[in-house]
Order: structure tokens, then C-alpha cells, then sequence
């Protein structure tokens, strides 16, 4: 009898909220939920799902504080019940951030009630509202309060709002020595009464001005301030919802100062203050019709400073714009009054020779300007060397347009360069042809890659004691439908002026990897495979990710990887050059100096990174032989390189002599015709065979 009047009591304990949770069952926009004394879930409704994660079943019989109260406040919850219940102390309704099932924060506005059913059983129900929307939109506007606030903090200009009868009702101004009187003395006074009467005409003629329009208006006007005369310039739009007008108003004062130092910029640079390339460009023009009129021979010279970048990347850009001054100084002391310098761009000048009567005087100007640039220039106590390279162009013979001289001139000037720099080079017609080949070149390999124009070569490398083959060093072949055979002492260097060199680089590695695999795979023997490396892949942040990725993806371990940078990579003296070799260094590829030699101060390099090959240049090789001062060097660089731990690699051995001297001197490993050519993969696969012990 007693059982079940106790199971009749839990079966109808909650009846008198029946009707009550059919109200909230109807209600999906709010969490409506019901606790017992225990604070365990009597009612749980579909808004209380879509609000906290948990379904009804997941939700009922559990506690409030194990489902949807942060650890912080569980406590605080839990006594805050208990005084509600036991002290009558009610729980406000309050802005709280409650927990959703996945873990992530809930705001809401959460209001309570206690109810006493027939039983005298106490249940507590929770209304809460989802704040997150109001919670977004409320920070929303504290962040566009203060980016306003920042704005207006920023820019200099002053904001006023006026009235359409010019009574000013509020303003800001982040720098106050622009403000004719305090503000104190104009908020909510007529402009009239506080700016002089011409200034004031101007902007109720503007203001009415603004009420016939649709867009901005704006207008100039200057006033006396204590620190000078300042101009200013006033833009009104208006909000014709309220009758009132936004005025900006910018202090353009430094623009009128500077009208005189803006024309002198549209002729002269700013830097060196030669004539720039417009107003030198024009002078020739001038000098042009001058010679034809006077029948004239006239030059034009192109003067471009040899590895500027180079300085400019390692001693910075102040130390380069004061080596750029005073070189602009140098072509003027060494020109005649009526000749013009003018500086083009960067590091690259125009010199106007008029009048010229016989080529000899030219040859002259040309040998004193290089002259003159052999002497070193002085910076902050330091004694740089620069040289220049001269490219000459002649009128008539070798165009009567500003643009064909200027066009030719330059291309003269990078025949200078081609034959070492320091030196001048006067047009031929040849030079044209030079040049339309290094643009057929540059055209055609945009597309190479994709046209699979490009192949892999590969020239195996010796153990010079064992002789048998250690690896190969990966070499690009271009074979181009209209170009023919193309040389790499062509294409290279242009792709790596124009940043080509990036994706065909990549290229190599991948083909030069997947080669490996295939080759150690066929013959069950571990070979290394060396790759160059050009300057500008190393300022491809992507670089070492791609390396790694394609070593995993050919199962090759990094120490059959060699990479060979030359003394041109290190030149520059980059952070981002050192940290690309660490991190070539700690996966454990090896790093090897090419062409070693041929720069410098190759030694100081080979101190500052850990290199673990070394490289003699084929050009030493070729005279070991008949040269003792070549022999000599060679023995020498063997020497050291095996003292800081380095092995050494011969380039160019094309004679049985010299693979035994090299045998003799110590050197470890070589490479040349001697012993083969580059050969395409499936050739090397043949070829190798028979080294294979």
C-alpha cells in the first residue's frame, strides 16, 4: 500500500506545471529549464537544446552544475541555490556566461523562479535569453567607438558639425595650434562670431552651395594663427536628415610651401638633383635638333655603377643614396660645362655630349670618367671602390631619335658589363642582334616548363683513389623548337633576372631526386646527387619546405642531397642566405662552394658557413698541368679544405695527367670529360654499370 502511494507521488509530483511546461514546449527562442531541490533537470525544452547542445534525454536527472555552469562559479551557483531554497533569497536576474556542451562559452540573460507544487516540493526554473548576438553587437560598437576614437586621434584634420545657419555643435581636433580661438569660445556660437568675416562668407556661401547639391564640397581659405600664416583646405557634406553640415578641415599649408620644390621635382632628382629622366630626355631631344641643325655629331652615354645592388644590400641604402650623390658629383667634374648628366634611375645615368667634333674627344670623356671612378670613395671612414660601366651611342651613326640613341646606348652598356665591367663599349648593329636573342630567349622560356622543353643531364663524379662513381652533378639542357640548342651561360643568367629561375629550379630538384631514387633502387647502391643552387632561389621563402617535401616524397635521405651555392649567393651578406643554410644544414644535406676561386674572398666564406665540400674551378684545373703557379694553388686549397674538414671536389678534368696529379695532391673526387660528359638518365644508368663494385 505504501509503494504505491510513493510510486503515485513521483508520477504526479510535477502535475501542477503541466500546463506550464506546455507553454515553454511551445517556446523555441528562449531556454526555459527545471530543477529540483537537488538541482537536478525536471524540465529541459527544445530552446534549451538549441541554446546548450543537450537533448532532453542527455539533459534530465542531471545536476545544473554538471551541465551548464563553468567550474569558477559552480560553487557560488550551488550556495546561491541552497539560500534561495532554505533562506528565501532570491537569485537576481543577471547577465551571465553559462557553458555549452561542446565547452564553449555562453552568454545569456538569465532570470529565475521558484515554484511549490502540491507536494511542497520546491522547482526552480531558469528563462534564459541567448545574449551572444547582443553580446557581438555590443562589441561591435565599443570597436568602432575606439577605431573612431583612434582615427580622429591620428589625423591631424579638424571636424566640426554645424547647423545650417553656421552655429557650431561639436568638434574634434586631435592637435589644438590649428584652432583660431579655445573651444571653449565657439561651441555653440555662430562661425561668424569667431572667425574673421571673409572666412565665415566663404563657408555660408558654401554651405548654401551644399544644400543644392548632393555631393562634397570644398574650398580653400587661410587664416592668421600665432605661429604664422596656414592654409587650409575645408570639405562640407551634409546630413539633410538633421539640418547639419560635416566640415573637414586639413592644414595644407606645407603644399603651398612646397608648389616651387614640386615643379623643381618634376625635372630634378630629389636625391642627387641631376636632371631626371624627363627633363634629360627632353635636353637630348634639344641637343638632337640643335646637331641636325648645325650638322653636328653628338653622343649619348649610358653609365651604369658595377654591382651597386650588391653595396646597397650589404652597407645599407643611406650609405648607397651617399655613394649615389657623390658619384653623380664625379660625372659632372669630369664633363664640360654644356654637357648634361642626368640620373635615369637607381644607379643608372645619361650623359649628353654635344658638339662632339672628333670621335677622340669622346674616347677621352669615356677614359676620364673611368678614371675618376677608380679612385675609392670615402663614407664614414670607409674607403669603397666603385666602377662604372659606359655604354656609347652616336648621332647620327647610330640613331637620330631620342629613344633608338637611348635604346642603343644601353645596349652597349651591357656589352660593357659582358666584357668585365670597368670599361666602355661603343654601339655595333651586332649588339642589336645580341639583344633581340637575349629577348627571344626570355620570351620562349616563360613557357618552357610547361612546353617540357627543358631536360636533366647528369655528370658523374669519381673517387679518385677507388675510381669508382660516387654520384653526379644535375645540369640543365634547354632544347627550344626556335631557338635550337640553348646554352646555360645564356638562359641561366637571364632566369634569374627575370625570377624564372624559381620554378625551373625547382624543377631540377624534383627531376634530379626522382632520377636518384630510381638509380640507387636499380643498382641497390647509395649515390649523392648534387644540385646547384642560384641567389635568387634563396629569396623563395617556399625554398626548404620544397626540398623537404620532395626528399620524403623520393624516399631519398638528406645526405644524398649535395647542394652547390656559389661565392654570388653569399655576396650580399642577407640574414635570410644564413638561415636558409642552417636549416639546409640541420636536415642534413650537404652544402658545397662551386666555382671556389673565382671570387674574392671565397676564404673569409668558407670560415663564416659550414660548408662540407669544396669545388676547385675548372679554370685552375685546366693549367695544373703546365702551371706551377696553378699546381701551386690547387695543392694549397686541397691543403686547407682538408684542415677545416672538408672534402674536395676537381671540376674540368679533360686530361689523364691531370687525374693523376690531382691522384697525387691528395684531392678526393673529380669530375670532366675525361671521364664523361653530362649524360641524359637513362645514358647514366648504362653508363654507371660498369664503376659499380
Amino acid at each position: 500500500m505504501t509503494s504505491n502511494k510513493a510510486e503515485n507521488t513521483l508520477k504526479h509530483q510535477y502535475i501542477l506545471n503541466d500546463p506550464l511546461h506546455q507553454l515553454f514546449d511551445s517556446i523555441k527562442a528562449i531556454s526555459v529549464q527545471g530543477y529540483d531541490e537537488e538541482r537536478r533537470v525536471i524540465y529541459w525544452n527544445e530552446g534549451s537544446e538549441i541554446l546548450y547542445g543537450y537533448t532532453q534525454e542527455e539533459a534530465s536527472g542531471q545536476k545544473l552544475e554538471d551541465l551548464i555552469i563553468p567550474d569558477p562559479v559552480k560553487e557560488f551557483v550551488i550556495t546561491s541555490h541552497s539560500d534561495w531554497l532554505n533562506k528565501d533569497i532570491e537569485i537576481p536576474a543577471s547577465d551571465i556566461t553559462l557553458r555549452h556542451k561542446d565547452g564553449s562559452d555562453v552568454s545569456v540573460f538569465s532570470s529565475h523562479v521558484m515554484f511549490t507544487n502540491q507536494f511542497n516540493t520546491k522547482q526552480m526554473y531558469c528563462i534564459d535569453v541567448d545574449l551572444t548576438e547582443v553580446k557581438q553587437a555590443q562589441a561591435q560598437v565599443i570597436f568602432k567607438e575606439h577605431m573612431l576614437e583612434s582615427i580622429f586621434e591620428a589625423i591631424p584634420d579638424l571636424f566640426f558639425l554645424m547647423d545650417y545657419n553656421g552655429t557650431i555643435v561639436d568638434y574634434h581636433a586631435s592637435n589644438l595650434k590649428n584652432l583660431l580661438v579655445s573651444p571653449e569660445h565657439f561651441v555653440g556660437k555662430n562661425m561668424a562670431d569667431v572667425i574673421p568675416l571673409n572666412v565665415a562668407k566663404e563657408f555660408k556661401v558654401n554651405i548654401e552651395k551644399l544644400k543644392q547639391k548632393t555631393e562634397m564640397v570644398s574650398f580653400e581659405y587661410d587664416l592668421t594663427l600665432p605661429h604664422g600664416v596656414t592654409h587650409f583646405e575645408a570639405r562640407m557634406s551634409h546630413l539633410s536628415k538633421y539640418n547639419q553640415v560635416v566640415v573637414i578641415i586639413r592644414d595644407i599649408t606645407e603644399q603651398h610651401k612646397s608648389a616651387e620644390l614640386i615643379r623643381h621635382q618634376a625635372y630634378f632628382d630629389n636625391l642627387t638633383s641631376l636632371p631626371n629622366r624627363a627633363l634629360a630626355l627632353d635636353r637630348l631631344s634639344q641637343m638632337l635638333i640643335e646637331a641636325k641643325r648645325n650638322s653636328e655629331t653628338s653622343a649619348v652615354l649610358f653609365v651604369d655603377i658595377d654591382d651597386f645592388k650588391k653595396v646597397n644590400d650589404s652597407l645599407g641604402h643611406e650609405i648607397g643614396d651617399t655613394l649615389l650623390v657623390q658619384a653623380s658629383n664625379r660625372l659632372q667634374q669630369s664633363l664640360r660645362e654644356q654637357d648634361t648628366v642626368g640620373r635615369l634611375g637607381g644607379d643608372e645615368f645619361i650623359v649628353l655630349i654635344s658638339d662632339l667634333g672628333s670621335h677622340q674627344n669622346l674616347l677621352a670623356i669615356a677614359e676620364n670618367l673611368l678614371k675618376n671612378f677608380r679612385k675609392p670613395f670615402s663614407i664614414d671612414d670607409k674607403q669603397l671602390m666603385l666602377t662604372i660601366s659606359i655604354g656609347v651611342a652616336l648621332y647620327p651613326d647610330d640613331g637620330e631619335s631620342p629613344s633608338d640613341l637611348l635604346r642603343n646606348a644601353d645596349t652597349a652598356m651591357y656589352q660593357a658589363k659582358n666584357m668585365g665591367r670597368n670599361t666602355y663599349s661603343f654601339f655595333t648593329p651586332e649588339m642589336n642582334i645580341m639583344m633581340q636573342r637575349r629577348l627571344q630567349i626570355e620570351e620562349q622560356m616563360r613557357s618552357a616548363l610547361e612546353r617540357h622543353e627543358f631536360e636533366v643531364f647528369y655528370q658523374p663524379q669519381f673517387d679518385v683513389k677507388n675510381k669508382t662513381m660516387i654520384g653526379a652533378e644535375a645540369l640543365l639542357r634547354w632544347h627550344n623548337p626556335n631557338l635550337g640548342h640553348v646554352s646555360p651561360e645564356e638562359f641561366i643568367p637571364i632566369a634569374e633576372h627575370t625570377g624564372l629561375i624559381v620554378p625551373i629550379g625547382q624543377f631540377v630538384i624534383a627531376q634530379a631526386l626522382n632520377f636518384l631514387s630510381k638509380w640507387q633502387d636499380t643498382q641497390q647502391h647509395t649515390y649523392t646527387m648534387s644540385v646547384n643552387l642560384s641567389p635568387r632561389q634563396f629569396r623563395d621563402i617556399g625554398l626548404i619546405d620544397f626540398i623537404k617535401e620532395a626528399l620524403v616524397k623520393e624516399r631519398i635521405t638528406p645526405e644524398s642531397l649535395e647542394l652547390e651555392i656559389t661565392e654570388g649567393v653569399l655576396m650580399t651578406g642577407q640574414s635570410y642566405i644564413y638561415d636558409a643554410l642552417a636549416q639546409i644544414k640541420a636536415l642534413g644535406i650537404k652544402i658545397a662552394m662551386d666555382d671556389f676561386g673565382t671570387g674574392y674572398s671565397s676564404i673569409s666564406y668558407l670560415r663564416q658557413y659550414s660548408f662540407d665540400v669544396l669545388k676547385i674551378d675548372r679554370s685552375f684545373i685546366s693549367g695544373i698541368t703546365e702551371n706551377k703557379a696553378d699546381c701551386d694553388l690547387v695543392k694549397a686549397t686541397i691543403a686547407m679544405s682538408h684542415s677545416l674538414g672538408l672534402s674536395v671536389i676537381a671540376e674540368g678534368v679533360e686530361t689523364k695527367q691531370q687525374l693523376s696529379l690531382l691522384d697525387d695532391l691528395g684531392c678526393e673526387f673529380v669530375q670532366g670529360f675525361y671521364l664523361s660528359k653530362p649524360l641524359p638518365k637513362n645514358q647514366l644508368l648504362d653508363f654507371s654499370t660498369q664503376f659499380y663494385s
